[in-house]
């Protein structure tokens, strides 16, 4: 049974969606006017592998990531490079979807794009001035904050104290300066659309909800994002009328300790990471640390996590199809129901890898083997070929064939100093070879 760690009270509650054969969940996507980074990366991954343990023990999951296709970033982007915001929106739209089916992330059911919502968020906005939680003022629409009583429930922030902060704007026209704006009028170049309150565009806080509503209902089981957007967009969403029984969040990605900013250079973009890190070993180090922890990137965790999947796909070469046993894997499955505790996962991962090798039967390890690799595809790894992964990125292969086959020969004929000289050429190369029951294989050293 899976736990979960509900921001709304702030403990582990046992997971259990309001249908008990559907469940509902809403994940905060990108604002598209950039490249993603390491810490746009996080939240997809974190929230594909809850999907995946979802999806194991509901009949049916119907998974929501919103793209955020309207914002003063992408306006300013494409002012910048002199295009238009449509432009600016598709071409990293394409971006973060190539960049996270690297990672391994599986596409969510359901992608709503908020210049699709429109009409959605302007009945929603006419809906709150109905019930006196938002006003017009000056061409905008702006929610009262004091008309909510709850506000800053999720957070735990007094609404007294909160004058000002993150994508909050202090205006004149406000009635209160913690007041959010629902929308905002736009000049004949920005973006724009017919509203009661004349050509404009919408807040970004009520995109989510309005999508939302449209997509999932009135109610949902799980609203996702990291833990940058629990105040103020989820409070002010929770403000607008979002109601979902579980709110999570994941901590911050950090590099080398510091905080991602322009100003210290250190935003890494994933298709940059990519570059020199196969997307699997960056899902891995994303996983190695609990979801809700801060987690510290480094060149170090890269290559410690690289390492980490060269073991665990070591386990698996040269081991044939067989099929995988349920008991094996539940150290696996417990670890995840336990508020997602993808560590324990990983490490019960290496369990069975180890079991791999020391187990004595043939058929048992082959079983062990089919395991490993069904219990790795829960939290989105181990799924390819493994001589594929150990071979990957090498030079020319006929060249490395052939000098591993060489050395077979003179292995064979007992030419132990012409075999070790192969094994140095080898390894100038950047190639390990390996003698297992009497063969020889070679891997991409590490």
């Amino acid at each position: 049974m899976l736990r979960l760690f509900n921001s709304m009270g702030r403990k582990v509650e046992t997971f259990a969606p309001r249908d008990p054969k559907h469940a509902r969940m809403y994940v905060c996507g990108p604002t598209v006017y950039s490249f993603a980074h390491i810490g746009n990366a996080r939240p997809a991954v974190v929230f594909d592998v809850l999907a995946r343990v979802l999806r194991r023990q509901v009949a049916q999951l119907t998974y929501a990531r919103n793209i955020t296709d309207v914002d003063d970033k992408i306006i300013a982007s494409a002012a910048v490079q002199g295009v238009t915001c449509d432009e600016i929106a598709a071409r990293f739209t394409e971006a973060y979807h190539t960049d996270l089916s690297a990672l391994g992330v599986v596409p969510p059911d359901i992608e709503p794009h908020a210049t699709a919502h429109i009409g959605p968020m302007i009945s929603m906005i006419e809906e709150l001035i109905d019930k006196g939680r938002a006003y017009e003022a000056e061409g905008h629409v702006l929610y009262h904050i004091p008309s909510f009583a709850d506000y800053g429930k999720l957070s735990g922030a007094n609404p007294d104290e909160m004058l000002s902060g993150a994508r909050v704007e202090v205006a004149p026209f406000k009635r209160d300066p913690r007041d959010f704006v629902l929308w905002k009028p736009s000049s004949a170049e920005q973006p724009g659309w017919e509203s009661p309150w004349g050509f404009g565009r919408p807040g970004w806080h009520i995109e989510c909800s309005a999508m939302i509503r449209t997509h999932l209902g009135d109610q949902i089981d799980i609203h996702g994002g990291g833990i940058d957007l629990r105040f103020p967009h989820h409070e002010n969403e929770i403000a607008q009328g979002t109601d979902a029984r579980f709110w999570v969040h994941n901590g911050h990605v950090t590099v080398s300790g510091a905080k991602m900013s322009k100003s210290l250079g250190n935003i890494l973009l994933v298709r940059d990471l990519l570059k020199d890190t196969p997307g699997e070993a960056i899902r891995y180090a994303l996983l190695s640390a609990h979801y809700r922890q801060p987690l510290d990137w480094t060149p170090e965790a890269a290559r410690a996590a690289r390492a980490a999947l060269d073991r665990l796909y070591g386990a698996l070469r040269d081991q044939p199809d067989a099929e995988p046993n349920p008991k094996d894997m539940e150290p696996v499955f417990a670890a995840l129901d336990d508020d997602l505790n993808t560590p324990a996962a990983l490490a019960a991962l290496h369990e069975l890898a180890g079991q791999v090798h020391s187990n004595p039967d043939p058929v048992r390890k082959m079983e062990i083997a089919a395991s490993l690799r069904e219990a790795g595809a829960l939290v989105g790894i181990l799924q390819q070929d493994a001589t594929a992964w150990a071979q990957a990125g090498a030079g020319e292969i006929a060249q490395i064939e052939a000098l591993v086959s060489e050395r077979a020969e003179a292995r064979a004929n007992r030419d132990w100093a012409h075999a070790d000289a192969l094994r140095d050429e080898l390894l100038v190369l950047g190639i390990e070879v390996e003698d297992v029951g009497g063969e020889s294989r070679w891997r991409v050293r590490a």
